[in-house]
């Protein structure tokens, strides 16, 4: 599991160093699709990695580049699954032909529902960085929630530069 994180790590680290930071330093604003609190929960919490060990990964791989704003999507374990089901079914369909699960969406019920848990721990711990959106409601009412997060986060970035 060390070996997965530091090279998950090492992923991050390329991505904050080509991607992101260049993005940020000419004043462009990045969305990204996880980042270091995935890493806090799948290589850390369900990962059983010691906590120093995955903080002194992070403190190396952002490297001073923290998000403003974290949105995490709340949806019970059991209905994420059933979702990515229906999704393989359809792209199965689609497709005509067998779609696999990628190793993460093989995992037990269990492990889901600490991931779960661990993701909801940090935007406890967090309040200021991390928001919490109700997965389980309408798209539209899912998209207004977070149209109201991101602007918010933006005029407070705004007004402190």
């Amino acid at each position: 599991m060390r070996m997965e994180a530091i090279l998950f790590a090492a992923a991050r680290s390329d991505h904050v160093e080509e991607i992101i930071r260049p993005a940020l330093l000419k004043g462009s604003v990045v969305i990204c699709d996880r980042f270091m609190d995935s890493s806090r929960v799948y290589q850390g919490v369900t990962g059983n990695l010691e906590v120093p060990f995955i903080e002194a990964l992070e403190r190396v791989v952002v490297n001073g580049v923290i998000p403003d704003c974290t949105i995490v999507f709340d949806l019970p374990a059991v209905l994420g699954l059933e979702r990515v089901r229906r999704r393989a079914n359809a792209a199965e369909a689609a497709a005509g032909q067998e779609v696999e699960l990628d190793r993460f969406e093989k995992e037990e019920l269990e492990t889901h529902e600490k991931r779960h848990e661990a993701f909801l721990d940090i935007t406890v711990r967090e309040p200021g960085r991390c928001h919490v959106v109700d997965a389980a409601a309408s798209a539209s009412d899912i998209a207004a929630r977070v149209l109201a997060i991101v602007s918010a986060a933006a005029q407070i970035r705004r007004r402190t530069g």
